[in-house]
């Protein structure tokens, strides 16, 4: 790491496999996206084991560069921004409301994405918003979508609002809402504290895993394992602990004996 807590750009870049230029580009900003979002999961495995998130930037690597783990949200917007900084891009950091589970009005903002603003338009990346997390830079156009093979998200406005939207099942489902306010290091700091420390958190009550494939993504609610294969999926079940462990080690990349004492609230038998 550098001294001061400043990024490793090296480090990271070579973390994810990119080895393109570093120019202030579209083609650049997608290329980093893509590389980030195939090699670091996306996971909650330390808010379960009772640890708490750490989101100052030596933090970050230490967890998410160095000990190759992924993260959630703000883990890895956080990363993501420290990185596009240092290339000379000027991302924005936002907080949104997660209506996956909760309706607008009982949801906390709760969530970290950021924009870039380039010649071409604003683009949204949202790298760590789990299974419907867009790959690609999204355009911060009304409506228009972007598609990685079957997979496609889009940018939708309602009022002063805006939603981000993602292609499921032949239909479009809400994954989040904001205002598009310019958040600071603070306010991702008391949303983090919720995020891993309250009973009423989502992530305090459930196992929440995704990795991306060369050919689709593989995603874990608990003990429930989905693996989607361009328009194909299939689903298993985790027996125990045991076979999570060792689901980390051949789809996640690492190896976290811990997870076999995991206590997952909302899984009786975890529990």
């Amino acid at each position: 790491m550098t001294p001061g807590g400043a990024l490793d750009l090296d480090a990271y870049l070579a973390r994810i496999g990119f080895h393109g230029a570093r120019t202030k580009t579209f083609e650049t900003l997608a290329a980093i996206l893509g590389a980030h979002m195939a090699a670091i999961p996306f996971e909650n495995l330390d808010v379960l084991l009772g640890r708490p998130i750490r989101l100052d930037l030596a933090g970050v690597q230490e967890k998410l560069v160095r000990a190759r783990r992924g993260g959630y949200c703000f883990e890895h917007s956080t990363l993501l921004k420290a990185a596009l900084e240092q290339i000379g891009f000027a991302p924005v950091a936002h907080s949104a409301r997660v209506t996956i589970i909760f309706p607008r009005a009982e949801a906390p903002r709760t969530h970290m994405f950021l924009t870039v603003r380039l010649p071409e338009g604003t683009f949204v990346l949202d790298p760590g918003f789990g299974a419907l997390a867009p790959r690609v830079p999204l355009p911060l156009v009304d409506g228009a979508e972007a598609r990685v093979g079957h997979e496609a998200n889009r940018m939708v406005r309602d009022g002063a609002l805006w939603v981000m939207q993602a292609a499921r099942a032949g239909t479009w489902v809400d994954g989040w809402v904001s205002p598009l306010d310019h958040d600071y290091p603070i306010d991702f700091e008391l949303a983090n504290f919720y995020t891993y420390a309250n009973p009423r958190s989502a992530f305090t009550q459930r196992l929440m895993l995704r990795a991306l494939t060369p050919d689709g993504r593989l995603s874990v609610m608990n003990r429930d394992v989905t693996k989607v294969r361009g328009s194909d999926s299939e689903a298993m079940r985790l027996h125990d602990r045991a076979a999570l462990r060792a689901l980390l080690v051949e789809h996640f990349g690492f190896d976290l004996p811990e997870v076999e004492q995991l206590r997952v609230p909302s899984e009786p038998e975890w529990a």
